[in-house]
């Protein structure tokens, strides 16, 4: 045997040691981390590869706004309105700026921390953002439906005399009139305006289904623009950030351009349509599977068709809501925080249901609030 030979004997025979050596301090350290973990209940091991649970709190808020209390998120705020009044709560739960404002039958929209109030069947509506009213509207005749856009501007549906089976006006930011629609024809369900405040899209009821009329310059005195017809009920509609609408009808959600033209987006005729949210272009469906109780399809995707998450789902969902590509649920047994593929980011904050909460709204990506009749539960996520 050569030199080198023993050489390379006793080097093999030094790394084989060595490598004896770690193995044998790992399984150590294994039994001494099981150890300390059973007297203190955690492992060292379990902890050193497993990311800490996300720090959640939660703060009960109680409002005093009167009965019939309805809520709307719209960037870092939630504000609610009641038959007494209105109130906005900043994303840390603290209150930012109330008002007295009776209402029979209190409604709320809300955009890009502005809202509006109203009164459904009166004529009384505020246009309000986080510290104060900037507009208050005495409407011609009893309103239906409201909604405002990330400018301020907003539009009031009512139900006037001489005829007329709805008015649409269009108010700017300032609250003066811009723009008026009446139709003697269908009944209008809501109006909204473009983020541009250029056009308008109405959705009224008709004989043969809905329809969506598009005024797509509302500076000039004009007669419709274009007009898409659906043999079936429309929900609602609202405009994405592209310029097109979003239609949601009992069967499928579409979109429609200002053309007129409709594509499908996403079919579920096979399914029973459970619930649905979006936030500017996130959009979320909950499907319910016919004859199977709770079981069913939770769905993410984008405007353009892209499906970002697709999951089985077999317990009640209460309310969902987005907010920063981060969808909130309230389940039957609790809250929990999603990614916009339908990865939890938190663990389930329990018993908010049985405390009464019927509604959850996202204010932004770590912080949401469920709500009931008497109070409000603002849930803050730390996934730090």
């Amino acid at each position: 045997m050569s030199s080198n030979d023993v050489a390379k004997g006793k080097k093999f025979r030094i790394i084989k040691l060595v490598l004896l050596l770690v193995i044998f301090s790992l399984m150590a350290f294994v039994i001494v981390s099981v150890i300390i973990g059973f007297t203190t209940g955690s492992s060292w091991l379990f902890n050193l590869f497993t990311p800490p649970a996300p720090e959640i709190s939660v703060d009960e808020f109680s409002f005093d706004i009167g009965r019939l209390r309805t809520f709307a998120s719209a960037n870092n705020s939630v504000a609610a309105a009641g038959t007494l009044g209105i109130k906005v709560l900043d994303q840390d739960g603290r209150e930012s700026f109330r008002d007295s404002f009776r209402m029979n039958q209190p409604a709320i929209a809300g955009s890009n921390n502005r809202y509006i109030a109203f009164d459904i069947g009166g004529t009384a509506a505020r246009v309000f953002n986080n510290s104060q009213v900037t507009s208050s509207i005495e409407a011609n005749g009893a309103i239906v439906s409201a909604s405002i856009n990330q400018n301020g501007w907003f539009c009031i549906v009512t139900q006037e005399g001489g005829g007329f089976r709805g008015v649409v006006t269009v108010y700017n930011s300032s609250g003066s009139v811009v723009y008026r629609v009446r139709k003697g024809s269908g009944f209008i369900l809501s109006a909204h305006l473009s983020h541009d405040n250029k056009s308008l899209a109405v959705l009224n009821l008709t004989e043969n289904g809905s329809r969506i009329t598009f005024y797509n310059d509302i500076n000039v005195e004009e007669e419709p623009s274009q007009l898409f017809d659906y043999g079936g009920l429309i929900l609602e509609i609202t405009y994405l950030t592209n310029g097109d609408i979003l239609a949601i009808s009992m069967k499928s959600l579409f979109l429609v351009d200002s053309s007129g033209t409709g594509e499908m987006l996403y079919s579920f005729a096979d399914k029973r349509l459970g619930g649905y949210t979006y936030d500017n272009d996130l959009i979320a469906l909950r499907l319910y599977y016919y004859g199977v109780g709770h079981q069913g399809q939770l769905i993410t995707f984008l405007p353009d068709g892209t499906i970002l998450g697709d999951i089985e789902f077999d317990r009640e969902i209460i309310s969902m809501s987005t907010a920063d590509s981060m969808l909130v649920i309230l389940k039957n047994d609790g809250v929990t925080f999603y990614d916009h593929e339908l990865e939890a980011l938190s663990a389930s904050v329990d018993g908010l249901s049985a405390a009464g909460a019927n509604r959850v709204l996202a204010i932004n990506a770590n912080v949401a609030v469920a709500t009931s009749d008497n109070s409000a539960i603002v849930i803050r996520v730390n996934n730090e």
